[in-house]
Parts: C-alpha cells; structure tokens; sequence
C-alpha cells in the first residue's frame, strides 16, 4: 500500500508559506511512501474573476509552495454557463489543474443541459493533446460532496482548512483475498488489513494536524489500483474467483469487496469504495481490450461500489449524444442510489473502438479503445431540462 496523495483543502489564498512547511513535514511523516501532495480549493467560480490571476501564475505559486496537483473544483449546478467555456482555456495553460463540472447535485437534481455541454467540453478537452490525455484533467460529478482527496474530484467547501488522505491499496484487497480459504476469511481478512493500515495513517496525521494547526479530515480508503499484477483490483475480483472481470458474478465480487470496506473502522471520508480505472489497472485494461468488459458493465460495477467511471478510452469521434448518455446514465444512478459518481471520460483522437491505447505514462497501462453501441441519445433525452429523480425508497412518499 501506498498514499497516492495528501490533499490540503484551502482558501486560494492561504498562506503559500504554511502550506510549503505542512507539504514537507507531510511528505516525511508517513510510514508508507507518499506519492503526491495537492492542493483543492473551493469551486473556481466563486473566486477565480477576484484573484486576478492566470491559470500558469496559479499553478506557479502553488507548485513553489510544493503541491504537485492542484483541483480547482466543480462548476456547480448554480453557476452560470460560460464557467464551463472557460475549462479548456485553464486545462490548456499547464499540466497540474485539474477542473470538474457538477452535472447533479445532492439533492437529486439532474441538468440535461449541463451534461449535454459537459459533453461537448469532453471532445473539447480531447483536443488540448494529440492523444487525448487532457481528459485525465477533467470530470463530470453527480452528487459528489466536498472533501474527497482524489483528484478530480476534490475541492474544499470553503472556510477552516484541512486535509485529507487518498490511499493506493488494491493490493491489501489481492492479498486478503488470496491468503483466505472463504468468503467469510477473505472479509475477515481485508477488514484486519484496512484497519491496520489505516489506524497507522491516523496515528500519524494527527500530530501532524496539531503541529500545523490544519485539522485532519480522514482517510479516503478507496482500494485504488496501479497498474502492475500485484496492484489491481480487477485482479482481486478475479481471485474471488472469477474467469474475468466481465463475467457472470462480476457485480457480486465488486458489491463483496466494497462491503468489507463499509465494515471496516476507520476515520473515513470521501467515496471509501472500489476504484476501478480501465487505463490505471493492468488486469482491467487487459480484459477492456478484449472486449470482455464493457462501458455498461462498469456502469453496473458503479451502482454496488466506487466511483463511476473513470479513465475510460473511447474512440476520438464518439458523439455528443453518446457522450451525454454516458452521462446521464451516471447521473441517474448518483440520484436515485444518493451515491458519488464521477465520469472520466477520453476520447482518444483518431482512433476507433479496438484501436490500442498506448500512453508513455507510468500510471496507464496498455489497453484498447471501448466501444459504446448505438448512436447516442436524442429527442426528449436531447432537451435542456432540469428535472429531479427522487431516491429509490422515497417513491411511495
């Protein structure tokens, strides 16, 4: 296991002095080896038009402070439109922002014409960069509340800073599984491991929290992959016992893996589910590439665990329409489950369904473009309406 990132949750102009000191004792604290530290800040337009300032200068005095990421948060459901324009122009002055674009709140509420732009900004952004990477910097979330240390995701809701911890630990999940005889000691003993691990995690962050004077908000335990045999959720789903992520049974091993962390103890925040990234997972993109695993499929995945959708390869000239019925489909499951889903959607330019997907990027591995059937949606699914989908138990109300 490894911490993918702690994340400083914060004003954008919090003292770059203090988040530099905090950075370096953060990254030296831990047991377990530190990837990145990052900054969120509260949704952009809020603040953006009043800090005068470029997206390069931005990113300058936050990468001089030590952040190696930096989430400028949602374009929220009551912002204005022309928010959402400005995303490609930010994306493309440097390679450290990340933005996102809120396409349903938590309240069940479900923006057509959010997502139908949302869309169009995806084939946008798969511009920025001959081969489609400047998704990697963007995503659509429905129902996601502030605080998750994942990035695209995180932003800060504002005020009192914090901060938070995002593991990688989809090997705690592989070898749990592996060591174990049943279901019942694979549970058991994924539950011991995120309980060992995270209680660790704890013991340090909040000495680090009293020592800067930056409260500490928990720990994102979301079983993260990196994309190597040894590290793939997709691989511990298979363990269970599997022919292929893909396959019958596939949706009870993620719901089963997902439970365990529900059972586990910890001080959690953020989604604290399964994370299944088709191009961040070896054994996932392997079996995407061979078309054992479809854009549906994980779509189903979504509704028992994690995330949503993410890093998903898609042929360069998918659709608008295609593109907003992924969309709304993650939309609709985010409201009437009242869970967090994300869409990191990336088409790739100039390739097709089947074609390899092929990034000189230690974080991807190999994989195909997915193909998404049909020809997208249209008619009523095509309008600007902003409707709300009450929650599954709320329909006899």
């Amino acid at each position: 296991m490894e911490i993918r990132s702690i994340t400083l949750f914060c004003e954008p102009d919090f003292d770059p002095q203090a988040a530099a000191r905090f950075y370096a004792a953060a990254q030296q604290a831990f047991a377990y080896p530190v990837q990145t530290v990052r900054l969120a800040t509260p949704p952009f337009p809020d603040w953006w038009d009043a800090a005068n300032i470029t997206a390069a200068d931005f990113a300058a005095r936050w990468q001089a402070a030590g952040a190696g990421y930096i989430s400028l948060g949602p374009v929220q459901l009551r912002h204005e439109a022309d928010w959402v324009d400005r995303i490609p122009q930010l994306l493309a002055a440097t390679d450290v922002l990340f933005a996102t674009i809120e396409i349903g709140d938590g309240n069940g509420r479900i923006a057509l014409d959010r997502i139908h732009h949302t869309a169009n900004i995806i084939q946008q952004v798969s511009c920025i960069l001959p081969n489609g990477f400047g998704n990697l910097y963007l995503a659509a979330l429905a129902n996601c509340p502030s605080g998750s240390p994942f990035f695209p995701v995180a932003y800060h809701k504002g005020g009192r800073p914090a901060f938070a911890i995002a593991v990688e630990a989809a090997d705690l999940a592989l070898n749990a599984i592996q060591a174990a005889a049943t279901l019942d000691e694979a549970r058991t003993n994924l539950v011991a491991a995120i309980e060992k691990a995270a209680g660790a995690l704890a013991e340090t962050a909040v000495p680090l929290a009293d020592a800067h004077h930056i409260p500490f908000s928990g720990i994102d335990f979301s079983l993260a992959p990196y994309p190597s045999a040894d590290k793939s959720l997709a691989g511990a789903m298979e363990a269970l016992g599997l022919p292929h992520v893909g396959a019958p049974g596939s949706l009870f091993a993620a719901a089963f893996i997902a439970e365990a962390i529900g059972r586990a103890d910890f001080p959690r925040c953020g989604f604290s589910g399964l994370m299944l990234p088709v191009l961040e997972d070896s054994v996932l993109a392997l079996r995407a590439g061979e078309g054992k695993v479809t854009v549906n499929d994980l779509l189903g995945y979504a509704a028992v665990c994690g995330v949503g959708l993410d890093t998903i390869p898609l042929p360069g000239d998918i659709s608008q329409a295609s593109l907003s019925g992924i969309l709304l489909d993650v939309a609709a499951l985010a409201a009437r489950l009242n869970k967090p889903l994300t869409a990191r959607l990336m088409p790739l330019p100039g390739l097709k369904a089947g074609d390899p997907a092929l990034f000189d990027f230690p974080y991807f591995a190999d994989s195909r473009v997915m193909a998404v059937p049909g020809a997208g949606v249209a008619e009523s699914l095509q309008s600007s309406e902003r409707l709300t989908l009450r929650r599954y138990h709320q329909d006899a109300d």
